[in-house]
């Protein structure tokens, strides 16, 4: 199974900014624990008006009509149908769907493409680092990536069951 995290901004006015990461959970051996290696893949835009919720998606790669070509699709999102990664430069050129320039859609779609081609699952963790950064305040924990680790574990748990019990219904 492939990972990738969406680590949002802060808004700024209407558009939130944000990266998409490649996860990597690798044992370590010395310190008897798994660390996650974020690799970035590429730069995202928001509509504030639009913004997906916060959870875990599976990714597959179709044909979209409106654009009439290949584009990743997260699946089930609640409430809303059709929320693609597709190219934009400003909040406004989307009404729910995630901006990525246009040769970044070209390399992602290629990428997902190729991990469905072989059969392995895709899925998008999107998280708002503003959140992250108060939950370690609140903890009085100086270093937010630990809490963040704690927070994706929770998520990664939560989170499929969330989007599996959608499924079921």
């Amino acid at each position: 199974m492939a990972y990738y995290k969406l680590i949002r901004q802060p808004a700024d006015g209407k558009a939130v900014r944000g990266t998409l990461y490649q996860t990597e959970h690798r044992y370590s051996g010395s310190a008897g624990e798994y660390k996650e290696y974020l690799t970035p893949v590429c730069d995202t835009l928001e509509n504030t008006d639009y913004l997906v919720p916060a959870l875990i998606y599976k990714v597959q790669v179709s044909r979209s009509p409106k654009f009439q070509r290949l584009l990743p699709l997260l699946e089930q999102v609640p409430g809303r149908s059709g929320i693609r990664f597709h190219r934009g430069s400003r909040p406004e050129h989307s009404k729910g769907c995630i901006l990525i320039s246009g040769s970044d859609e070209q390399k992602l779609t290629a990428r997902w493409l190729a991990e469905q081609t072989a059969r392995e699952e895709t899925r998008v963790e999107i998280t708002n680092l503003q959140i992250i950064k108060t939950m370690a305040t609140e903890k009085d924990e100086k270093d937010w990536v630990k809490v963040l680790y704690e927070v994706i574990l929770k998520i990664l748990t939560l989170g499929f069951y969330h989007v599996e019990k959608h499924r079921k219904n």
